[in-house]
């Protein structure tokens, strides 16, 4: 280099880019995907995860709160990180949420919910009236006799016998998705639909009723009786949920 040269000088080097907060997120859960974990396996530490993410600590505990609002991680605190029971409570909140905040839309969102609960019973009638048990059958009769004991509109014990009906209702299938997913749009219905005047005295009676003919059906083996009882018992709930939007 000649007398006067100016020497350039190097570049420093760049640190490495840090993940935005999305790509932590994917990475742990694609860790959890390739390790094949199951839900109660135990995560890396805080430290290790970062290592293996070239994230930061507060990327990665972000990431964390993240994942655990959604049920796919659970911090036990004092024990560790570990995965979540991957269950559909970020769903239910999400669509209560939405259908606390906007009424006026979300009549559509009930009337859909209806449609999905009426399309898994439905849609199962065969497989439902051939697998349901005995003993199954004689609880579906307990959980109506629950419900006219509980009265209409006399505080939780209608709700809950109705639900545990329709959880049980579809138990035989062996499905755990259909039946979290029927359990969660039934819990997000009854959430929502107080607050938008869709519940009724007459409604509840008339639900004891519909769902005494749906037993009846089981227990006679008779899909098509059972289809329609199911018609029957969700085309009141689309009348109502109709009603109350004229009413807005």
């Amino acid at each position: 280099m000649g007398q006067g040269a100016v020497r350039r000088a190097e570049p420093e080097p760049r640190p490495a880019r840090q993940p935005l907060r999305q790509e932590v997120v994917d990475g742990i859960k694609a860790y959890i995907l390739r390790n094949q974990l199951r839900p109660g396996d135990p995560l890396p530490t805080e430290p290790a995860l970062c290592e293996a993410l070239g994230a930061s600590r507060s990327s990665v505990r972000e990431a964390i709160r993240i994942l655990t609002a959604l049920d796919i991680v659970e911090v036990r605190h004092g024990h560790g990180t570990y995965v979540g029971r991957l269950s559909l409570s970020a769903l239910v909140e999400s669509l209560t949420f939405r259908g606390l905040l906007s009424p006026d839309d979300d009549f559509q969102v009930l009337s859909d919910l209806v449609d999905v609960r009426e399309l898994f019973e439905r849609g199962m009638a065969e497989r439902l009236v051939e697998s349901l048990s005995d003993e199954q059958i004689e609880r579906l009769e307990g959980h109506v006799d629950e419900m006219r004991r509980a009265g209409a509109g006399e505080g939780q014990g209608f709700v809950v016998a109705d639900r545990a009906f329709h959880t049980l209702l579809l138990a035989p299938l062996g499905n755990d998705l259909i039946g979290q997913l029927s359990t969660a749009f039934w819990d997000v219905y009854v959430i929502v639909a107080p607050h938008l005047d869709v519940f009724t005295h007459e409604h509840e009676v008339a639900t004891i009723a519909h769902h005494k003919r749906i037993v009846d059906a089981v227990r006679d083996r008779d899909p098509v009786r059972f289809a329609a009882a199911l018609t029957d018992h969700y085309a009141p709930v689309r009348q109502r949920i109709a009603e109350a939007r004229a009413r807005r």
